[in-house]
């Protein structure tokens, strides 16, 4: 393996480093509210949507109807959420923040936004810029490769 090679891999393993420690503190301080990251990733979704079906939340959220109602009923049951009528379509219910609900969804945009100071406040400006111009390279390739490999595993996959 070439030194640019060496390089390549210790970034992407900080990468890496980066994921698992945002993970473990996030996980953890949404444990403090009773929630785990798919169930405040939903209200995260209706705060920035609105009362929705649980549909949409499917298709927004990128998973199965099934796996939606599973989380609305959990929160639901925890108080965060609330099913109503539909009044555009009576077969549905809209998904709706509880007063609760939106002031912990607050909450976790207020202690988001601080750490993001915590994180960049110190770094200065040029290398915020190197930094996140980085981040979109490396983000716009990742997303290019993982859709090529879902064309090709959908192209492989029997009709």
């Amino acid at each position: 393996m070439s030194a640019v090679e060496e390089s390549w891999t210790r970034a992407l393993e900080r990468i890496l480093e980066l994921t698992v420690l945002l993970h473990q503190d996030a996980a953890r301080g949404l444990a403090r509210d009773g929630l785990t990251t798919s169930r405040a990733t939903l209200l995260w979704k209706l705060r920035e949507i609105g009362p929705a079906p649980q549909r949409r939340l499917a298709e927004e959220l990128d998973v199965s109807p099934r796996n939606v109602t599973g989380l609305v009923d959990a929160l639901e049951a925890t108080g965060f959420v609330t099913r109503e009528h539909d009044p555009a379509d009576r077969r549905a219910s809209l998904v709706t923040l509880t007063e609760h609900g939106a002031s912990v969804v607050e909450r976790l945009r207020r202690q988001r936004d601080e750490l993001a100071r915590d994180l960049f406040g110190a770094m200065p400006e040029t290398r915020f810029d190197a930094f996140t111009a980085g981040l979109d390279d490396v983000l716009r390739r990742l997303h290019t490769l993982v859709a090529e490999e879902a064309r090709a595993a959908d192209g492989a996959a029997p009709s």
